[in-house]
């Protein structure tokens, strides 16, 4: 299985339960790593053939900055979303944080993983 990530991925948006957390834009981070076959995309030098992460990234950012949520966890769901079906990718590991949410920590927030790992 080859993998294409994107690491480090920082869009503000409307994330938080608080009411100021409401009024303001706060940065997000997002690590994405995503199941892909690389094989024809190399042969080739094609770039039809891959997982093209500058288009995944212009879509989650169009995405993000434009949602009004409260929970890192619907964000997170949200964005599998639309990476797997949108992009077709079968498998996906994703890192969302909230940086400097929780004073004395770097940051907060949650790993999932969608779909079925390749072998």
């Amino acid at each position: 299985m080859d993998i294409v990530y994107i690491r480090d991925l920082r869009v503000d948006t409307i994330i938080g339960i608080y009411d100021w957390e409401r009024e303001v834009r706060q940065t997000i981070s997002l690590d994405l790593e995503m199941a892909a076959d690389i094989r024809k995309a190399a042969e080739t030098d094609d770039i039809q053939y891959a997982l093209n992460y500058k288009a995944v990234s212009k879509r989650l950012i169009a995405y993000l900055e434009n949602r009004d949520a409260q929970l890192i966890e619907a964000l997170a769901e949200e964005v599998a979303d639309i990476v797997r079906t949108e992009f077709g990718v079968a498998w996906m590991r994703l890192r969302l944080s909230k940086p400097g949410a929780l004073r004395g920590a770097r940051d907060v927030g949650l790993i999932i993983e969608r779909g079925d790992k390749p072998a």
